[in-house]
C-alpha cells in the first residue's frame, strides 16, 4: 500500500507476508551457538559498505528538534561503538555480563552506548526519560546494575538516590558540559581507541532487559538473549515490514519501551535499512508531519502512534521490591 503526497511517496509494509512456514521454522532451528548482533549483523553490513554492496544510505540518520542532522554509515557507526565499548570497558571497568542502565532520549549517543554494550557483551537496561527518583531508584536496585549511562535532566534524579545502590560504580554523563562525580562520555569516547575486538557471545547469552511497564504493580524485568531479539525479528523485518538495503526505517516509540528496539534497532539493521529518528523529546503529530512533508525520502513501516504512557512505580510503594528476571528466549 502507498501513501501519495505529491511527488513523494512513503511506503507502507509493501510486501506481502511470506507463507513458507518451514523456512520461518528453519530460522530457529539453524541458530548458532555463537552470536553477537554488533560482529554479525553490523559489521557484515559495513563490510558490504566497503565492497560497494549496499546503497549509499545512511545506517542512522537523526534530525534534532533544532534542524541539526547525523548520518553515519555503518563503518562510522561500528568505529564509535568500538570506542563506546573500550570507555564502558576500560573506564568503568566493566566486563561481560555486566549490566548497564540507559536512561536517554532520541539521540546519536543511545545508538552508540548500546551497540557497543553488545560488543563488550555488557548487558544494557534502556529505560525512559520519564521516570522519577523513586522510578530510577527501583530499578538501580532491581537490576543491580553497576553503570548508569544519562543526560543533564535525569543526573540529579540519580545523585538523589545513588547512596542507596551498593552495586553502581560508575556514572556516564551523555552532555555538552560536566558534571562532578560523573564520567564524561564524549570526553572519553574521542580519547578512546577505534579497536575493539568483540566479546564472543553465546546466542543464549543475555544481552538487554527491559522493564514492563508496571500498570498493576512493580515492573518486572524481561530479559532477552543475543538470538532473541537480534535473529528473532528477522521475519518481522522482512516479511511483516517488508524492508530491504534500500528501505529507511522511522520508530516513534520512546527509547525505554521495546517497541522502540523493535523498529529502531534490529528489525531494520538485520535487512541492511536505514534507521531514521527525530529527537523531539516528546510526541508532537506536527513535527511528524513537517518531516514527512519535507525532503526526506521515507520508506517507512511503521505506525505512527503515540509512545505508550508512562506508569510510575511511585504509586506502589508499599510493595516489595520484585527482583524476579522473566527470560524471553527463542
Amino acid at each position: 500500500m502507498n501513501c501519495n503526497r505529491g511527488e513523494k511517496r512513503i511506503k507502507i509494509c509493501s510486501r506481502a507476508a511470506s507463507t513458507d512456514f518451514a523456512d520461518y521454522g528453519a530460522l530457529f532451528r539453524e541458530v548458532p551457538e555463537n552470536f553477537n548482533f554488533a560482529s554479525d549483523v553490523l559489521d557484515k553490513w559495513s563490510q558490504k559498505e566497503k565492497d560497494g554492496k549496499r546503497p549509499s544510505k545512511p545506517a542512522l540518520w537523526w534530525i534534532s528538534e533544532k534542524g541539526e542532522e547525523v548520518r553515519w554509515s555503518f563503518e562510522e557507526l561500528g568505529a564509535l561503538s568500538r570506542r563506546a565499548a573500550n570507555v564502558l570497558s576500560a573506564s568503568c571497568d566493566l566486563h561481560k555480563g555486566d549490566r548497564v542502565l540507559v536512561i536517554l532520549p532520541r539521540i546519536p549517543e543511545w545508538w552508540v552506548v548500546t551497540v557497543g554494550c553488545m560488543r563488550a557483551g555488557i548487558v544494557f537496561l534502556p529505560a525512559t526519560v520519564l521516570l522519577t527518583a523513586k522510578d530510577i531508584l527501583y530499578r538501580l536496585q532491581a537490576s543491580k546494575v553497576k553503570a548508569v549511562v544519562t543526560n543533564d535532566a535525569v543526573a540529579p534524579l540519580v545523585d538523589s538516590v545513588a547512596s542507596d545502590c551498593r552495586f553502581l560504580k560508575s556514572r556516564i554523563l551523555v552532555s555538552e558540559g560536566g558534571r562532578e562525580g560523573w564520567l564524561h562520555f564524549d570526553s572519553l569516547l574521542k580519547a578512546a581507541s577505534d579497536q575493539h575486538q568483540p566479546v564472543k557471545t553465546r546466542s543464549q547469552d543475555p544481552m538487554t532487559i527491559y522493564f514492563t511497564s508496571g500498570t498493576t504493580g512493580y515492573p518486572k524485568m524481561v530479559e532477552h538473549s543475543c538470538c532473541n531479539l537480534g535473529l528473532g525479528l528477522a521475519v518481522a523485518g522482512r516479511d511483516w515490514m517488508g524492508l530491504d538495503p534500500e528501505a529507511m526505517m522511522w520508530g516513534l516509540s520512546d527509547t525505554g519501551w521495546v517497541k522502540f528496539a523493535f523498529g529502531a534497532v534490529y528489525a531494520p539493521w538485520l535487512q541492511g535499512s536505514c534507521v531514521f529518528a527525530h529527537g523531539q523529546m516528546q510526541f508532537e503529530p506536527t513535527a511528524v508531519l513537517n518531516i514527512e512533508g519535507r525532503s526526506v525520502p521515507l520508506s517507512s513501516c511503521e505506525n505512527f502512534e503515540e509512545d505508550e504512557p508512562m506508569h510510575s512505580e511511585a504509586a506502589h510503594n508499599k510493595e516489595s521490591i520484585n527482583k524476579t528476571v522473566i527470560k524471553a528466549n527463542y
